[in-house]
């Protein structure tokens, strides 16, 4: 079984106004302190404002992936901002638009990580420079994926 998003594509690829984390919030997929990460925190916002943080963006595509386990009450069409930080420029930028390389040398708070690049470009440079396996996008990343990170295994084509 392989669960794949199906969200609404973003309109643009600007940085996103986001609230931060508190010293308090709690990831709701992993309960470490994101505000401890902040080269790391990606943010869904909901149309009605709550925000939910999470410490990197493997721990986002886990809740995203199943909300009805992560956010009771919340559907996926309330969703109104999906964002990730991008690596080599530290700030939130749609995680919908982002390149994302698995399998590198740079582990995040969680262990491997989904590494969030802004460009094509980047992502590549990123692959080279950090030894990574592959470069996804959004809609490529499932569950499957995810727990394969979990374990460190990322060679082949995992979509």
């Amino acid at each position: 079984f392989t669960a794949m998003l199906a969200l609404p594509l973003a309109l643009s690829s600007a940085p996103l106004e986001l609230p931060d984390p508190t010293p308090t919030t709690t990831c709701p997929v992993c309960g470490m302190f994101v505000a401890k990460y902040p080269a790391w925190v990606a943010t869904v916002r909901y149309r009605d404002g709550h925000a939910d943080h999470f410490d990197g963006a493997k721990d986002l595509f886990k809740y995203l992936l199943d909300l009805s386990k992560w956010a009771p009450g919340h559907r996926a069409e309330e969703i109104a901002q999906i964002g990730v930080t991008e690596y080599y420029g530290l700030r939130r930028i749609d995680a919908r638009e982002a390149f994302y390389v698995i399998g590198s040398d740079v582990l995040g708070p969680m262990g491997h990580e989904l590494i969030p690049l802004e460009t094509a470009a980047d992502a590549t440079e990123f692959l080279q420079d950090h030894t990574g396996s592959a470069i996804l996008r959004f809609d490529q990343i499932s569950l499957e994926l995810l727990r394969n990170l979990d374990k460190g295994i990322f060679e082949g084509d995992q979509r």
